[in-house]
């Protein structure tokens, strides 16, 4: 392969040579000569100028690959006219963030690709890119000394200052936000661990992370009111840098964490989670897990190394997790489908430097490989529903089941059973039961089911009753809402409005005052938590039922003889923007709709409801 490779390689060059007596045949035959353009290669192709002499240097200094590499990217990179940043470039490269103590092979020097990039050309390109402009940058009139490959660099200071010392923010009000994020936010997004990721770490390792995490606590604090400058200052600050990495380098994994908070806590998180993914893929975030189980290299690293890869193992599994479920909760393709980067997972639960979320940590990544495998399974069928279906609906039911088991015996080591880390297992036990029925009738004809296809959806309205009852019924679980990410409260909003479905297709074989009740309260609770976009949806949806079964505004309103209550056929959404609803039938108070209205119709619902609708809503129409 070598041999062959060196074929190739002395082929191009010899193309590039010719190639470059004619550009500068044509430079100097029309007006005279002119100064060399500076070298623009991978790590410098932001503005700052590189030696105008790097290529004829190179020949002297750096094997034949090498040359090419410089000299390519001198003929190509140095016509970019548009500066991408103003901020001082680096070098593609991992900088330690994963460590390799592996020594180099002894017959492996400058002069040969190593054996290990030879399935990744590119990154070995680029590495060798990277040579060729050092040798560049300093010159030397004795020939280089042959020595093996050197370690990973150090990690470069931080290239932008955060908010506090830029003075956007005191720091007694960020120490309080810090305070407000480390309430109730690491529950939900728990790729962090308080001992270690404290104020002034984070202030000092990523600024990016600390200006993310104190716009989602100053959003906590706000509640329901409006939103204030330092929100706006500390989100503004955190975007300008995840900006800047669409196409500069990561240079530190806590890059990774600002991403993945960016996208936990937004409306639309599936696409910057993608990019979080491809950040941590490049910095190889996803071998940490496999270094951190290899038992020979762990008797060689350092505590500093040891800590690194613990961390970016953890940073890894809740990105994982998290994309994951954007994909799976919004319809789209799961992006990385290789398991192998979690199989090691449960490491965590033993080790020295373990935090007190990862055990919820690794139980949101076991489940998520278990929703995976069933819908796979289950997406291609369309909803149609036989034995085989049957039997591994039965079976994706005993599983997690199994799961729940697993993993709360875990959780009651060291905690109670109001505790909200059990709350919260459990309301994600019951919601997979729910979107396990809904993907395996997506498709269906809901008011046309055959018996087995009905008996799975009362199966699934069990479930979401269920996974309402868990949240609405624990005083731990309700306060801890105003810290969820927005997946969370997508998950409660979704079972509210199953519940709604099923009453309107078979109001006469359920309780309606029960269902009615536990809507209403959900209602009022995403309200309360600044989730009114949500808590509008299931208003207008509860109001529309109740008109159409003759219920009264009330939560205890009942038809005088259900016996006579045949069930409605299913009302197309399109047709709701006609109807008019009354700001008691909302179950509002006067003054809460805009300027008073009397009456209220969908299509006045708010432009920030009707223009951001996240895809999570466009999925919950295909489902139902």
């Amino acid at each position: 392969m070598q041999s062959s490779l060196d074929r190739i390689l002395s082929a191009i060059i010899q193309q590039s040579q010719a190639t470059s007596a004619l550009v500068q045949q044509s430079v100097y035959t029309n007006g005279g000569p002119s100064a060399i353009p500076p070298i623009r290669n991978g790590m410098d192709m932001y503005g700052s100028p590189g030696p105008s002499d790097a290529a004829g240097t190179a020949e002297q200094v750096v094997p034949a690959i090498a040359r090419l590499c410089a000299a390519g990217a001198s003929s190509s990179l140095s016509r970019l006219s548009v500066r991408l940043s103003r901020v001082q470039p680096h070098k593609y490269a991992t900088y330690g963030i994963v460590p390799s103590t592996a020594p180099s092979s002894d017959d492996e020097s400058e002069d040969t690709l190593p054996r290990a990039t030879l399935n990744a050309p590119i990154e070995a390109l680029q590495g060798l890119a990277n040579a060729a402009a050092e040798a560049a940058a300093a010159p030397s009139a004795s020939p280089p000394r042959m020595k093996k490959r050197k370690k990973a660099e150090p990690t470069p200071r931080n290239a932008f200052p955060h908010v506090v010392e830029k003075g956007l923010v005191s720091d007694s009000e960020a120490r309080e936000l810090f305070h407000i994020f480390f309430s109730g936010c690491h529950y939900f997004i728990p790729c962090f661990d308080p001992t270690y990721d404290t104020y002034d770490a984070l202030q000092e390792r990523t600024p990016w992370t600390f200006d993310a995490m104190l716009a989602i606590a100053s959003k906590i604090r706000s509640g329901t009111g409006p939103l204030s400058s330092t929100f706006y200052k500390c989100l503004e600050e955190a975007q300008g840098i995840a900006r800047s990495t669409l196409f500069g380098p990561v240079v530190r994994k806590e890059a990774v964490q600002g991403m993945l908070l960016l996208a936990a806590w937004s409306t639309n998180g599936w696409l910057p989670s993608g990019h979080a993914m491809r950040m941590a893929l490049d910095l190889g975030l996803h071998r940490a897990l496999e270094k951190l189980a290899d038992p020979e290299s762990s008797k060689k690293r350092t505590e500093e190394e040891e800590r690194n890869l613990v961390v970016s193992a953890r940073i890894w599994l809740c990105l994982y997790w998290f994309d994951h479920q954007m994909s799976l909760g919004t319809g789209r393709p799961v992006v990385l489908r290789d398991e192998s980067s979690i199989k090691h997972c449960r490491l965590l639960f033993t080790h020295p430097m373990a935090s007190v979320t990862d055990v919820r940590l690794i139980s949101q990544v076991e489940l998520i490989a278990q929703k995976t495998q069933i819908y796979e399974t289950l997406s291609p069928l369309n909803g149609q529903v036989n034995h085989n279906t049957l039997a591994f609906i039965r079976r994706a039911n005993i599983a997690l089941d199994k799961w729940w088991q697993d993993c709360d015996e875990l959780h009651r080591a060291t905690m109670d059973e109001d505790a909200l880390p059990r709350k919260i297992l459990a309301g994600e036990l019951h919601y997979a039961k729910l979107w396990l029925v809904c993907v395996a009738l997506r498709g269906t004809s809901w008011d046309k089911m055959p018996f087995e296809q009905r008996e799975l959806a009362f199966q699934a309205k069990d479930a979401a009753s269920a996974c309402l009852s868990n949240l609405l019924n624990s005083p731990t679980y309700r306060a801890a809402l105003r810290y969820a990410v927005h997946d969370s409260l997508v998950t409660a909003a979704f079972s509210g409005l199953f519940l709604l479905k099923m009453a309107n297709l078979y109001p006469a074989e359920l309780d309606l005052a029960a269902i009615t009740m536990q809507v209403e309260q959900l209602a009022e609770l995403l309200s309360e938590v600044a989730a009114e976009r949500y808590a509008l949806t299931l208003r207008v949806m509860l109001a529309s039922l109740k008109r159409k079964l003759g219920l009264g505004t009330g939560p205890s309103a009942m038809p005088g003889g259900q016996d006579m209550m045949a069930p409605p056929a299913f009302i197309d959404p399109a047709i709701m923007p006609q109807l008019q609803f009354t700001v008691e039938e909302l179950g509002m108070l006067p003054g809460s709709l805009p300027n008073d209205r009397a009456m209220f119709s969908p299509s006045a619902i708010p432009v920030w409801l009707q223009e951001q609708a996240s895809p999570d809503v466009i999925l919950w129409t295909s489902l139902l």
